[in-house]
């Protein structure tokens, strides 16, 4: 089987409350089961937010290190889950079921390159 990465973006600026993280923490938990009993479920994890990375490039030989994101944007990367799919459409239907539990923001879904047997 692939593996897929589905990726969460979201805004800039402050997380919203507890009031509207709270269901969504449970909407996360209760699919993460689903993909676990599936044995699509690999890895998943949230990301601090940008103002927290540390970029590292290397120019002329020198390793150069910055603080902060590689690229300024409206939106950033804020977490991933990594699953196990026989095919796209399988892996959509998980990244529009993320979409839902979350209800907020948008998922990518890319498949990694290569075939991946899990």
């Amino acid at each position: 089987m692939k593996q897929y990465l589905l990726s969460v973006y979201q805004p800039g600026g402050g997380s919203p409350g507890p009031e509207v993280l709270g269901p969504i923490a449970r909407n996360l938990e209760i699919l993460e089961q689903e993909m676990q009993d599936a044995g699509a479920w690999v890895f998943s994890g949230g990301l601090h937010s940008p103002d927290t990375a540390t970029v590292v490039r290397v120019k002329d030989g020198d390793t150069l290190m910055t603080d902060g994101p590689y690229a300024e944007g409206k939106e950033h990367l804020g977490g991933f889950t990594v699953i196990r799919a026989p095919d796209l459409d399988a892996a959509l239907e998980w990244g529009r079921r993320l979409a839902l539990a979350i209800g907020l923001l948008p998922i990518e879904v890319r498949p990694f390159q290569g075939e991946v047997d899990g």
